[in-house]
């Protein structure tokens, strides 16, 4: 078969590598709980150790988050650059040697079941799933092979889980960043090769079928090329974090949707955030703020700490729109996605929607230690990967101007509204001037905004011509603890700022001021 992932795979073929950070085949089992293996390759777990070191993840690696570990283990077996043959062959054996009866056994392979059948990784399967057979003698080492067709060896995995007493699962391949032509919306299925071929097994074996292909490829449509492009990294099909987790999230979303599979019984049950969102009253829009704490600070008593966001329902007519202020003190852009609090609201969404978002204040700084919660400098597309001091995990970390956008796109594909704000100035002044960010996140925060399409209000300056008139002297009530912080005074004095803004602008949310 023709390669047609176009990908060059360097996973190195050391067993005895691969054995150290694959676990012993039962060995997280608890008492007499049931396992869940997972069978793959690198869109499973990505290279050998599957520890996200090249910013790639597979989706094996989450897919523990969604299921109750005090009733049932998940152990990723996959390895990347195998086939259905190599790890039949090769791995296989070790993996049913720990399979209990009452376990769960989900495979997912075809990715690599293509290329030559007796030299190089030598991985190829026959295509189908017929009974055709191939003898072939291995050029490089002289070892002699029968080579099965795809749906034979599927066969082989489903009949040796069986005899175990165990259940076995055919999942088909992963999506990849591929659409059916430049300016289609659909993604292209696996549904006439592996896809069809692993649900035909399935049927002929009775045994359940699910679709992961065709359930993650729906979420990418949704989502559309410029985000989908972030579900991957490095080539077209291995996933980053970003599309690890949705995969992963897909296969728990085909496990709960397959009627009568027990499996689904051990799924955690779907968390709801009854919180955020929770002002919306008869179908009005909601308004959102996110940032830090010059957006929601301690914001209680009239003399301390106060962030814009907890004052600025004041400039609107709440009986058109109510406002909410999910921001959070200390938090850059790259933490407010990290903990998130950025998919709360992103689920809360809804169109006719709008999002304030102010970062900046603390994006600079170190990136994997200390605080650990910059990004790169600047509004590319620049990433890099780090190993993060408090985690001992490696992260992806993109530039400033990455993370808005992220959030920008994310609105727009809810059919909400973004604004993005320059982030407030602090108190601090040079030859009668006050301090301005034109040159740094200031401008990568317009540059995002003009990359995308947002509306961009220009707070810093806004507020800075403000203080300016006031003079350094009296300024200094408009803050509170720090040059950076701001009293009441202050927070109400930045969300007139964004009001005003607003009033210059042609965005909709104007006509909801007072």
């Amino acid at each position: 078969m023709a390669d047609v992932n176009q990908v060059v795979d360097n996973t190195l073929d050391s067993l005895n590598k691969a054995r150290t950070s694959r676990p012993e085949a039962g060995s997280s089992r608890k008492g007499d709980n049931p396992v869940l293996f997972l069978v793959g390759n690198s869109t499973m777990r990505t290279g050998t150790l599957g520890n996200g070191n090249n910013g790639q993840w597979g989706w094996g690696y989450f897919t523990g988050e969604y299921f109750d570990s005090n009733r049932i283990t998940v152990e990723n077996h996959a390895l990347g650059g195998t086939s259905s043959r190599t790890f039949y062959n090769r791995l296989w054996p070790d993996v049913i040697k720990g399979v209990r009866p009452g376990d769960w056994v989900i495979i997912e392979l075809g990715h690599n079941d293509n290329g030559p059948y007796d030299s190089g990784r030598a991985r190829a399967s026959i295509p189908g799933i017929g009974k055709d057979t191939l003898n072939v003698t291995i050029k490089e080492t002289g070892v002699k092979e029968t080579v099965y067709t795809y749906g034979e060896y599927m066969r082989r995995f489903i009949q040796d889980v069986k005899a175990k007493g165990a259940h076995p699962i055919l999942f088909s391949l992963t999506p990849r960043n591929a659409w059916e032509d430049k300016d289609s919306t659909i993604i292209t299925r696996v549904n006439k090769t592996f896809g069809l071929w692993a649900k035909q097994v399935a049927e002929e074996q009775e045994v359940p079928f699910i679709d992961l292909n065709d359930i993650s490829a729906c979420k990418f449509e949704k989502f559309g090329k410029n985000k989908v492009k972030y579900m991957f990294y490095i080539d077209r099909i291995h996933t980053s974090a970003f599309g690890a987790k949705v995969n992963a999230e897909s296969a728990a979303d085909g496990i709960r949707a397959y009627e009568g599979l027990e499996l689904a019984n051990y799924l955690k049950p779907v968390e709801k955030d009854t919180v955020t969102g929770s002002s919306r009253k008869e179908e009005r829009p909601v308004l959102f703020t996110i940032g830090d704490s010059t957006v929601r600070n301690e914001d209680k008593d009239k003399n301390g700490m106060w962030g814009w966001g907890s004052v600025i329902a004041d400039e609107f007519n709440l009986d058109k729109i109510s406002v909410e202020n999910r921001a959070m003190a200390g938090r850059s852009a790259r933490t407010f996605l990290d903990e998130g609090r950025w998919d709360k609201v992103y689920n809360a969404l809804q169109p006719g929607d709008f999002v304030l978002i102010q970062f900046g204040h603390n994006d600079a700084g170190d990136i994997n230690v200390g605080k650990a919660r910059a990004e790169l400098r600047g509004s590319g597309d620049e990433s890099k990967v780090f190993l993060m001091e408090k985690t001992g995990k490696y992260q992806v970390i993109y530039t400033f101007g990455w993370y808005l956008r992220k959030f920008i796109m994310d609105v727009q594909e809810k059919g909400a509204v973004p604004i993005v704000l320059s982030h407030t100035p602090r108190n601090k002044w040079k030859d009668g001037k006050i301090e301005r960010n034109t040159e740094s996140f200031g401008k990568w925060t317009r540059e995002a905004a003009e990359a995308t399409g947002a509306y961009f209000i220009d707070l810093n300056k806004i507020s800075a011509d403000k203080l300016e008139k006031v003079g350094i002297k009296k300024a200094a009530a408009y803050y509170n603890h720090d040059h950076t912080h701001t009293s009441l005074k202050g927070a109400h004095m930045n969300a007139k700022s964004i009001a005003e803004g607003l009033k210059s602008t042609d965005c909709p949310l104007k006509e909801y001021l007072k």
